[in-house]
């Protein structure tokens, strides 16, 4: 009998098993979510005071305050202290007798605490203006009353427009404050003028009373003649125009006026310099220099004596103490 075929299995040839699919690559971390909006909007607010109570001024201390008598404001709050100031001693300024006498009475009544105004110095260039106000202020503040406790702060021309920052600076100080503008006057469309008129008078809180505002310039009114014409030809009601700009000098309550000096008063103004600081010379001489000085210069005034003083010590080879 046949035997039947041993069954080989005719199982097929196993498939090879699939393969696993690599691994995923390293997940990437999940992007962090971004802050809410309430949350940026207050960190913002934050950074923004931040940066204002930086920039906002501070009230000057008392010690900072004692390191000098005489100090120049920065509009970024900064009283920087003067650790010499260039004056003159108020016996050498000659030929402006009635000026003198009337700024140092009203310097002494408000660094005593009693009522005074402010003060335009105006008028010819070289004649003792800002020399009279750094003098003043050194005069009264030797003043046993004073003790020094009025001090002088120079603000520039330019910087004019933060002088309500820096009225807020002085207004809490035990001191008292001269602030000082050497050369004021406005040209063009300068607007700046209008900061200087709410501190003298008009604005909410007004002047302190612990400050009073000094400023010079060659022109009674601070403004260029050119600058009144301009704005009384274009200005729709031409004076109501110039008076908003006008007005600003009547809000000095003190108007001292410097005009020009005779050859006498130059000649004293010579005199006073060489004999203070020990400059000799035969009379006759010092009399015919000077004045060749003075018409070589085409003026005569304060400016003009002291730099022929200065001329002559150099050629003589005296130093001028103190200077």
């Amino acid at each position: 009998m046949t035997k039947k075929p041993n069954k080989t299995s005719r199982r097929a040839v196993a498939k090879p098993a699939a393969r696993k699919p690599a691994k995923a690559a390293a997940k990437r971390p999940r992007a962090t979510k971004p802050p809410a909006m309430d949350e940026r909007i207050a960190r913002a607010l934050e950074t923004i005071a931040a940066s204002m109570a930086a920039a906002s001024p501070t009230a000057a201390n008392a010690d900072s305050l004692k390191s000098a008598d005489a100090f120049i404001w920065h509009p970024d709050g900064r009283l920087a202290p003067v650790p010499k100031v260039s004056r003159v001693d108020i016996a050498l300024l000659k030929g402006i007798d009635r000026m003198r006498d009337t700024l140092i009475e009203n310097t002494e009544r408000f660094a005593t605490g009693l009522p005074a105004n402010n003060a335009l110095l105006w008028g010819a260039r070289g004649m003792g203006k800002s020399s009279l106000v750094k003098a003043a202020h050194a005069s009264v503040n030797a003043d046993k009353r004073v003790a020094g406790r009025l001090k002088l702060v120079e603000i520039h021309r330019e910087d004019i427009e933060s002088l309500p920052a820096l009225m807020a600076v002085v207004r809490a100080s035990d001191f008292h404050f001269i602030v000082f503008c050497d050369d004021l006057s406005f040209d063009g469309n300068d607007a700046s003028y209008k900061s200087l008129k709410a501190v003298l008078e008009g604005g909410i809180e007004g002047r302190p009373d612990n400050v009073i505002l000094y400023a010079t310039s060659n022109r009674r009114h601070l403004l260029a003649r050119e600058m009144v014409e301009n704005e009384r030809s274009t200005a729709i009601n031409p004076g109501e125009a110039v008076e908003e700009k006008v007005s600003l000098s009547d809000r000095f309550g003190l108007w001292l006026g410097f005009h020009k000096c005779s050859q006498d008063e130059y000649l004293a103004m010579v005199n006073g310099y060489c004999s203070h600081y020990g400059i000799r010379l035969d009379d006759a001489e010092l009399q015919r220099e000077a004045l060749e000085w003075s018409t070589t210069r085409g003026s005569r005034s304060g400016r003009v004596a002291w730099q022929f003083t200065q001329e002559l010590a150099g050629r003589l080879g005296v130093r001028l103490a103190g200077k």
